[in-house]
């Protein structure tokens, strides 16, 4: 039993060298690469574009974040795609000044069908002359630079580009942080450190930017999969799109507190990882393998390892306990090496929270102790994918709507400055 359990310790081992060594060197980049100058700067016409369902209580703030931008008031538009509302959505965006369409369809459920709605309403309305558009969920609040940062990436080249991703209910409970700390992970360690490499960057959710021609390539918005946005990196890299991103152009989003939502939206998360790589699997091994497209690796690492590798170590641990007892041997190896492993892993989570936390800890919006006991918390959450992803890969999972409550302006989450 100790033999076996030592070769299984060397192959997840050499599963982690592999999929993960090269982020390693993207924290050196960190470190050792600074940020391109931008280029001369052009200011542009830009569409910004909200999904929303059942949003009255927040839509309102996002749009006086907008307003609030340090950009030429008349090169923004807001336009608000009220998604199957039954709520006042409609009327409060409109009472702030943004365009509104209204969409009811029970049958085509999610984002992506929104956008396309909305992008194809504007379109028979004349509503195109547009160099770029924005999209944004309704609970977000944008920073006063946000636009005018995006913009100098803009004329820097870049036609798609992501931006630093906050949160501004992080201090709630230990779901909040995890999902906050795992996002400012992504913007810094990850998206910033591409950027430095001259890798893409991959686009999270929401707070990104796609060019008047990316749109006009794609014919019309055809990303309809339960990761839209995952659907849209990945093909705009396989058309050899370089995703740019901006470190300065921070918005902040408002995350799950209830455990019930959190498992609804990593279950579908996982599931719309699944549905991405059944539909782009093929493509993306042969820009891997064939065309040498080292971001089309990136993304693929930054997806699926961590779940295979954690569901190959608690198999490994499962079918080596049942082994040793129907044999009649010695477990108490096997059960110190799995409460071993388990200690490992939360001692690197806590590590990696912790160094996000103190790399951030000025632009993290919650009080020293909350930051704090982020830490602890955070491989707690890390660990629920677990569970979460073998569920969603075993069962038929739909899109869901995340109820928002966090009524803050963005004057709220400056207050103690």
């Amino acid at each position: 039993m100790t033999l076996a359990t030592q070769i299984t310790n060397w192959i997840i081992l050499g599963v982690l060298v592999i999929c993960f060594a090269y982020q390693a060197i993207y924290w050196l980049f960190l470190y050792i690469k600074k940020d391109k100058p931008h280029k001369e700067v052009k200011e542009h016409r830009f569409a910004v574009l909200i999904a929303a369902r059942n949003e009255e209580a927040v839509i309102g703030q996002l749009i006086e974040s907008i307003k609030m931008q340090k950009y030429p008031a008349e090169l923004i538009d807001t336009y608000i795609v009220a998604d199957n509302c039954d709520d006042s959505t409609a009327e409060v965006a409109r009472s702030k000044g943004a365009v509104v369409y209204e969409r009811f369809n029970k049958v085509k459920v999610g984002k992506g069908y929104a956008l396309n709605y909305l992008l194809n309403n504007m379109e028979e309305d004349g509503l195109n002359d547009y160099d770029g558009y924005f999209v944004f969920d309704a609970d977000n609040l944008l920073e006063k630079n946000y636009i005018k940062e995006m913009n100098q990436t803009f004329c820097d080249g870049y036609r798609v580009i992501t931006s630093y991703r906050n949160t501004k209910n992080f201090g709630s409970n230990w779901l909040t942080s995890g999902y906050g700390l795992w996002f400012l992970h992504e913007a810094q360690w990850l998206n910033r450190a591409r950027m430095l490499c001259g890798s893409s960057c991959a686009v999270s959710g929401t707070g990104f930017f796609f060019s008047r021609e990316i749109l006009e390539r794609m014919g019309e918005w055809n990303c309809y999969l339960l990761t839209e946005d995952i659907e849209f990196t990945v093909s705009q890299i396989l058309q050899g799109e370089k995703i740019g991103y901006n470190k300065n152009a921070v918005f902040y989003d408002e995350q799950p507190e209830k455990f019930v939502q959190s498992w609804h939206q990593r279950e579908r998360w996982v599931k719309g990882y699944q549905q991405v790589f059944q539909k782009y699997g093929k493509q993306i091994a042969k820009g891997i393998f064939k065309e040498k497209n080292f971001s089309c690796f990136d993304m693929t690492m930054s997806i699926w390892p961590a779940f295979f590798v954690t569901a190959f170590t608690i198999a490994a641990s499962l079918a080596l306990i049942i082994i040793g007892i129907l044999a009649d041997q010695d477990i108490s190896f096997v059960l110190y090496n799995a409460g071993l492993n388990f200690l490992k892993t939360y001692g690197l989570m806590a590590l990696l929270g912790a160094y996000t936390v103190f790399t951030e800890w000025k632009r993290i919006r919650a009080g020293a102790g909350k930051k704090m006991l982020s830490i602890i918390t955070f491989p707690a959450f890390m660990f629920t994918f677990a569970p979460i992803a073998f569920v969603a890969l075993a069962k038929k999972v739909e899109w869901k709507p995340i109820e928002h409550h966090c009524t803050v302006h963005l004057s709220q989450l400056h207050i103690n400055e």
